[in-house]
């Protein structure tokens, strides 16, 4: 995957990581906007690539009441608005075949669910969208087996796939980051560590995933040292009221201080390459 090829990013030969983030799902136009407003405003002075993220449905939730979303299409066209107003690519997950047209209409950047990315219909048709396909590798796989999910991509006729880690299941509620996991996949396609998610906690008896905020700082300066291409983030500016995820998402309060000093460390790391 060449960054220049996702349409509107912003500078694409930074030699800075670029960014995934956002909220965890889209609540609503107002929330989305702002959270973007602000990102766009800290990445465009760090020189760092951005593509905002927002799921614009939660299909895996561990209770029947969690919240799932605010309507598909609404959200899809939340998603549009914040890249159509910002000039920004946009990335969403899908769930189902039929999702994957559905949101290529709208977004540049299809990602698959960790859990889901053994699914091969599902990765072919986002393959076959044209759009960028973001691999989220599952808790339960190793590095080595996702160049089998990347080479579906490929054969499929795109090869514009890069790779998440999100951590590996360690016990039952908690998750550990293996960065040998780096270097490994690289070799088969740019990867990105999902700094929030690889510190979620869980299976939790309440049925509420919880989650260790407090060690972002920890996991992303590590990923960074380690060589990974992208950073994703979730943020928000409420992360104790956010309708999903916010026990392990970044108070967008603390993104620039974190991006400044991640921006600061890749260059350093650069001179080593």
């Amino acid at each position: 995957m060449k960054l220049d090829l996702i349409p509107r990013i912003k500078h694409p030969n930074s030699n800075n990581f670029f960014l995934l983030s956002g909220p965890c799902a889209i609540e609503g136009e107002d929330m989305a906007l702002r959270i973007a407003e602000r990102i766009v405003s800290i990445t465009d002075k760090l020189s760092i690539p951005y593509i905002f993220k927002g799921s614009f449905k939660k299909a895996n939730r561990s209770r029947v009441d969690s919240f799932t979303g605010i309507g598909n299409e609404k959200a899809l066209k939340i998603l549009k608005k914040v890249s159509d107003t910002f000039e920004v690519p946009t990335v969403t997950d899908i769930h189902e075949v039929a999702d994957a047209e559905m949101a290529a209409a709208y977004v540049d950047v299809l990602q698959i669910p960790a859990f889901l990315v053994r699914q091969t219909d599902l990765v072919i048709a986002a393959a076959r969208t044209g759009k960028v396909v973001n691999l989220k590798k599952g808790q339960f796989m190793s590095p080595e087996s996702m160049k089998h999910a990347v080479r579906k991509v490929i054969d499929s006729g795109n090869e514009q796939v890069m790779v998440t880690d999100r951590g590996t299941m360690f016990g039952y509620q908690d998750m550990v980051v293996d960065f040998r996991g780096v270097p490994t996949m690289k070799a088969f396609a740019p990867v990105v560590l999902d700094v929030t998610h690889s510190l979620q906690q869980p299976n939790q008896s309440s049925g509420v995933t919880g989650g260790r905020p407090d060690m972002i700082g920890t996991i992303a300066q590590a990923g960074i040292a380690a060589g990974v291409d992208g950073i994703f983030m979730e943020t928000h500016f409420d992360p104790a009221n956010a309708k999903s995820d916010g026990a392990n998402m970044l108070h967008l309060d603390h993104l620039e201080a974190l991006l400044t000093r991640l921006t600061a460390l890749r260059q350093t790391v650069n001179q080593f390459r």
